[in-house]
């Protein structure tokens, strides 16, 4: 603990009130965010640590209460200081869904997950970031820079980068067609957390945006840490399509519009994902997601080979042997 002064200033934080409190590592993320449990008097706790300059805790707190107002459950905070960065909220334990998803489990687990994400949808997008074709686009350019420039050493010749940029504009304006609801941003497994009540409990939702209504089911069911069959895929994404049809979130469209939209959503998050896993390895020396980008390679390439739009980037990656240069799932 000497050597970390943050860890210092959260404990004579949480002492101030609790002297006695016990504090260990719980988790940390993709970000500058750390997690610690916090046990007093026979309660735990989730201590978040945000360094102020690096996080700014202020968008977790307005997009926690918008969250509880919709009746999702989201942690309650019970103390925060923004000037230090730091956050204490309740406690959900420590099983996220990935470890308890199984052929048995599966069809509750993601029953509970999709009503969450219905409620989650309904919650108050009143000044939140819009998911327009500049994000969508920025996104996506991590691909070709993190991806194929630097973890594969792919430099694509002016032809090749016209077909890069030609594909990822058409994935943009079939996923700019879609109703905008309020999106998660990172609604899968990891971040679906298993409570006795009212499961699930959702986490990691700060850079919740405006946004077009497939992103959270496509992150949830095309999840870069878990394979299912696509038969069982399609089975989960039109019981979705329903209960959003019946709620008044969208209108009805037809099953092949819904999977179209549901498939461009997939590609533009699964081509972001590249990039930002292989950025995680090379910028933040976080190596263990390159053990995902084949599970999400793999996403793309089913999926952008299906389409006229997309074929020509499989193609592509075919040509550069990327399957065989990162392996398989």
């Amino acid at each position: 603990m000497n050597n970390d002064p943050r860890l210092q200033q959260l404990t004579l934080w949480i002492h101030q009130d609790w002297p006695d409190a016990k504090i260990e590592v719980a988790s940390a993320d993709a970000s500058f965010r750390r997690y610690f449990r916090v046990s007093n008097n026979g309660q735990t706790y989730i201590a978040m640590d945000a360094p102020p300059e690096k996080e700014d805790c202020s968008s977790f707190i307005d997009i926690t209460r918008r969250l509880r107002n919709a009746s999702v459950h989201a942690p309650e905070i019970f103390r925060e200081d923004l000037s230090q960065g730091f956050l204490l909220l309740e406690d959900f334990g420590s099983t996220p869904f990935l470890d308890r998803l199984n052929d048995d489990s599966a069809d509750k687990l993601y029953g509970d997950a999709i009503n969450s994400l219905i409620r989650i949808q309904k919650a108050d997008t009143t000044g939140l970031p819009e998911y327009d074709e500049t994000r969508l686009m920025q996104e996506m350019q991590l691909m070709p820079e993190w991806f194929l420039k630097t973890h594969l050493k792919i430099n694509p010749t002016e032809k090749q980068q016209k077909v890069i940029d030609r594909t990822l504009q058409s994935i943009s304006t079939i996923v700019l067609q879609q109703p905008q609801v309020f999106v998660h941003r990172d609604y899968h497994s990891r971040n679906l957390m298993l409570t006795y009540e009212d499961n699930p409990g959702v986490i990691d939702y700060q850079d919740a945006i405006l946004g077009p209504i497939t992103y959270d089911i496509v992150s949830l069911l095309r999840d870069c840490y878990i394979k299912w069959p696509i038969e069982n895929i399609s089975k989960w994404a039109l019981e979705y399509k329903k209960q959003a049809e019946d709620s008044g979130l969208m209108d009805k469209v037809s099953n092949a519009t819904f999977s179209q939209w549901f498939d461009y959503m997939g590609l533009q998050r699964h081509i972001k994902v590249l990039g930002i896993f292989a950025r995680l390895n090379h910028r933040d020396g976080k190596t263990n997601y390159l053990n995902d980008l084949p599970l999400t390679l793999e996403y793309f390439m089913n999926v952008a080979n299906k389409y006229p739009m997309t074929r020509d980037l499989f193609e592509l990656f075919n040509e550069w042997q990327v399957s065989e240069k990162i392996g398989k799932p």
